[in-house]
Parts: structure tokens; sequence; C-alpha cells
């Protein structure tokens, strides 16, 4: 039997970043602009309306976010407790209609963190998928 898709109203795009969590920022900084050699590696950028410090290291191709904790309710404590070390957070794909894709997302059975998109560190509409839903992983999508 064959899975017949929808032609959904909204178009997945290409990888925008992976999110690292980590308990050091300036360390994880430091790491990939003086020993990786990345090219652009920004300061780190408050964002406390999603409780963490943002740092971009630009790949060329996609980017990598480094994330640090921003306040005693940061959503990504929890994780940085079970992984000491840091880790893989999230992944961030673009989207060319991110409330499309919620609303279409969430017809198939796909939860949403936020019921709405916030806006982003790139200033953009941003939701995030849950990861019970996703295979585990945390997926983040951002309007193109």
């Amino acid at each position: 039997m064959e899975l017949v898709q929808e032609h959904p109203v909204w178009k997945l795009g290409r990888l925008n970043h992976v999110a690292i969590a980590v308990p050091d920022l300036e360390k994880s900084r430091n790491f990939y602009k003086n020993v990786m050699g990345a090219e652009s590696v920004s300061e780190a950028v408050p964002q406390p309306e999603h409780g963490v410090y943002t740092v971009f290291v630009s790949l060329g191709n996609t980017k990598i976010e480094l994330l640090g904790e921003y306040g005693d309710n940061s959503p990504i404590k929890n994780f940085l407790e079970k992984n000491k070390t840091g880790g893989i957070h999230h992944v961030c794909i673009e989207v060319d209609n991110v409330s499309s894709a919620v609303q279409d997302l969430t017809k198939r059975g796909i939860r949403s963190l936020d019921p709405k998109p916030k806006i982003g560190a790139h200033g953009k509409p941003v939701v995030f998928l849950h990861p019970k839903d996703c295979g585990g992983v945390l997926l983040e999508l951002e309007q193109a």
C-alpha cells in the first residue's frame, strides 16, 4: 500500500543551522574562531524572550548556533544538566511559510511547542516542533 501525500501549502527549504547548547559560551566561541579557524563568529547576543544567548558561526553553506543560558528559566538549563559538556540541541530548517507549516503539521498530528510562531534570533518567525513527533529531534522551522 502506497501512502499518498497531500500537496502541502508550504515548502521545506534549506538547513539554516544546527544549534549546540554549551556550558561555556565564550570558550565554545573561541574554539570555533581560534582553534577551528571559522572566518565569521558573532559576538554573544542576548535573546531574553527565548532565555538564551546566541553566537552564530558561519560555515559558508550553513551555520552553527551556539546557545548559552540566559536567566534562571532558560529552556536549555535542563538540557545542560543532563549533558554537562553540551551537545546538539536542535536543527533549524527554513520554510517558505511558517504559519501555514504549523497549521498543516498540526492537522497531521505534529505538535508545536508554542501555538503561534515567535520572532527568532534572525528577526524572523520561528516555531519549534515537539521532538517526540519528529524522530527524537527538536526541529525549529524558520520563515525563509
